[in-house]
């Protein structure tokens, strides 16, 4: 069912004043905190790929407190084990039964730290939770709740003693993107202490209530010839000589659930080719698998999607009608 007029105006006036309110904290990231938001409300999850100190922590604290949830942060290490991540039943002498104790993935907003520090066989204790919100321990299945979002890091110059993460674990990632420093302007800000504190931030929307979001978005409609769209630029990336594995039907579902968010966003109850040009390198080019020689000449992942988007006509306006 096509959302209302009055639904997008509702929701993008919540979009704005979520982003609104963690840009006091991450100054001059307006772009990256829409992208974090907009994987949030489709119900994805976000790897930031990012140097030390640029604001990774404070970006997945500041989206806890905006909807007023839970977060947590894992420090992913090589001792770290998949119950550290999951949590673990102790035998409670006292009572003479079992008793869940948590771990750190059950809260709305999960900042997986270093990610790619952790042996697969932890990080694969993301997995479960990351696809289906739901994690099992001892064949007890428990649900993590919503909203609920993972923010991993990772980083991109020290690769001692690192693991690299599977292609399947990469594709569980809804976006990837990064932070980057901060211009000059928000540096001096920092410097002078004029920029908000993470512990200053008031919510702006409850969990409940962001649900209702996604289930908003859902709503966008999508013309079929949009449908094509995205299908033909999944597929290119499939067929591109540079390439030795494409975007899966997974990144093709999330470009669509993140373009309906993104639309929904900017106050339109419809997705545009626009709004899939714009989010299409954050989701696919970390589902792309270069060939080596292609690697070795400096292609990128983003510079392959960037030529298909050049290459694959969009549809006009006159088009969609």
């Amino acid at each position: 069912m096509t959302i209302t007029q009055e639904q997008s105006v509702w929701f993008q006036g919540m979009f704005a004043a979520m982003v609104a309110n963690v840009e006091q904290v991450l100054l001059g990231k307006k772009h990256v905190v829409e992208l974090a938001f907009t994987a949030m409300v489709s119900e994805g999850h976000l790897l930031l790929e990012d140097f030390p100190g640029t604001g990774k922590t404070s970006l997945a604290r500041a989206m806890s407190q905006t909807v007023q949830g839970t977060s947590s942060r894992i420090q992913f290490t090589p001792d770290l084990l998949p119950g550290d991540v999951t949590g673990i039943t102790v035998y409670d002498q006292k009572k003479g039964e079992f008793e869940f104790h948590s771990g750190p993935i059950f809260a709305n907003v999960v900042l997986a730290d270093e990610i790619n520090r952790a042996s697969p066989k932890t990080q694969s204790a993301l997995l479960e939770a990351m696809e289906e919100g739901k994690v099992t321990v001892d064949g007890v299945t428990r649900s993590t709740g919503a909203p609920f979002l993972v923010i991993a890091t990772q980083n991109p110059i020290e690769q001692a003693g690192t693991y690299r993460l599977p292609e399947a674990q990469l594709d569980r990632f809804m976006m990837k993107t990064s932070l980057g420093y901060p211009d000059l302007a928000s540096t001096i800000r920092i410097l002078e202490g004029t920029a908000t504190t993470q512990h200053d931030l008031a919510p702006v929307i409850t969990p409940e209530a962001l649900v209702g979001m996604s289930d908003i978005s859902r709503g966008v409609f999508v013309n079929p010839l949009v449908f094509d769209y995205i299908g033909r630029i999944v597929e290119a990336t499939r067929d591109a000589k540079q390439v030795r594995m494409g975007a899966s039907v997974r990144g093709a579902r999330s470009l669509t659930k993140a373009a309906k968010t993104w639309a929904a966003a900017h106050g339109r109850v419809f997705v545009t080719p626009d709004d899939v040009k714009n989010l299409a390198d954050q989701i696919l080019s970390h589902r792309i698998v270069l060939d080596p020689e292609a690697e070795f000449d400096g292609v990128t992942a983003s510079a392959v999607i960037g030529q298909i988007l050049l290459d694959i006509v969009p549809p006009t306006r006159s088009d969609l009608g």
